[in-house]
């Protein structure tokens, strides 16, 4: 997915650069999903947010220290993890109204392009899928560093965000409030927690 900048007191790299040094980060991982988080915040009656995850995820990145243009991601959600921290609403978001997760179990996102910004910034592009509706979504990353844990995996991780419109992927459900204005945002901000384990050679 090309993260490879890491924090230190250097002067930011030009836009684009890479540290050879980072090169030993080139291989394919495995999306951790008892350490990910994919997140999201909608705007309810105008005037409050709405925070929830999805707590089942799995995915597998390819990353490539010397060229993060070849870097590669591929991630897909169970939509029936969805946690808003109410079972009403949750069973809401479930039903035809929302993610129709009988008929849609999962939400995709299969990587078409990546970038360096430079530092510790990196920009990715590919096809989100919901509700069988496929669209370009991009993705700004941050590297968040790499580390060996005390089990002998080699980890990397990194913070993602985003926004869609949903109604762009047929997630239309509203409804009107008497002041003016409808009872949920049609903007969605998308956000990325990602813990991913290196494969054994």
């Amino acid at each position: 997915m090309g993260l490879f900048g890491r924090k230190n007191d250097a002067a930011p790299a030009a836009t684009g650069a890479v540290n050879p040094d980072l090169a030993a980060l080139t291989g394919d991982y495995a999306i951790d999903p008892a350490h990910t988080t994919i997140g999201f915040v909608a705007r309810h009656a105008m005037v409050t947010n709405v925070k929830g995850s999805f707590t089942q995820s799995s995915g597998t990145l390819h990353l490539d220290g010397a060229d993060p243009s070849k870097s590669t991601a591929s991630i897909d959600v169970t939509m029936t993890s969805i946690d808003t921290g109410s079972a009403d609403r949750d069973t809401h978001l479930k039903s035809s109204d929302f993610f129709k997760t009988d008929e849609f179990p999962t939400m995709t996102f299969r990587s078409t392009s990546a970038e360096s910004l430079g530092g510790d910034d990196y920009r990715m592009t590919g096809d989100l899928t919901i509700l069988g509706t496929t669209k370009p979504l991009t993705i700004d990353l941050e590297f968040n560093g790499a580390a060996t844990d005390p089990f002998g995996n080699e980890r990397v991780g990194f913070e993602g965000k985003s926004e869609i419109l949903r109604s762009e992927w047929g997630l239309t459900w509203n409804a009107a409030l008497e002041t003016g204005g409808v009872l949920v945002s049609d903007k969605i901000k998308l956000t990325f927690d990602i813990s991913a384990i290196k494969n054994a050679a």
